[in-house]
């Protein structure tokens, strides 16, 4: 059975996508050891993407570099989600399904739909509810040698809400993009 994942590449300070959602910065970002996105592409079956940052990818299509224009740089094929509260609005758009349900329905949907291969939750909003529903199985992490100063946090809890994770991971081929995944750390 496949795992949900949270996967991202953030900046020092913990942003995954500047202010408007601008992913210019990625550009910082160290490359992944020869072959590691295009293994990472093929594990993954559904994404799960915001409205927001979906908006922002269409509205900035024309300034993305090929890194950025799609997801895992165009290595990965398959069913995206886009949560919405208005799938109407995007009806136009094969290459996507639009639902208008709570992150643990789309869980649900993706992993009925990926199988034995993953889920993967790219919108930040999405994921901090899917981790507070327990839903997250791994984190994906990539740290870009930059400083943002603001834009979409990484994990983003008014009052705060600690989860701690372990360490399952260390992906030694790409010692500086800092590569490393996690899990959530048992609770007593």
């Amino acid at each position: 059975m496949g795992k949900v994942a949270y996967g991202f590449t953030s900046s020092i300070d913990g942003f995954i996508a500047g202010p408007g959602h601008d992913m210019s910065w990625m550009s910082a970002a160290e490359p992944l050891a020869e072959g590691t996105t295009q293994r990472m592409a093929e594990r993954v079956a559904v994404i799960i993407s915001g409205r927001r940052g979906y908006d922002a990818a269409i509205a900035m299509r024309d300034e993305r570099d090929e890194l950025t224009a799609e997801p895992y740089g165009g290595a990965w094929s398959g069913t995206e989600f886009i949560l919405t509260h208005r799938p109407e609005d995007l009806a136009d758009d094969p290459s996507v399904i639009a639902l208008n349900c709570d992150v643990r329905e789309a869980i649900k949907r993706a992993k009925a739909i990926a199988g034995d291969r993953d889920v993967q939750i790219i919108s930040a909003d999405s994921a901090r509810q899917a981790i507070e529903h327990g839903l997250v199985d791994e984190l994906q992490v990539s740290v870009a040698p930059v400083f943002l100063g603001d834009g979409v946090r990484i994990f983003d809890v008014a009052g705060g809400h600690r989860v701690d994770w372990e360490i399952t991971e260390v992906f030694s081929d790409s010692p500086r993009a800092f590569f490393r995944t996690y899990r959530p750390k048992h609770r007593t």
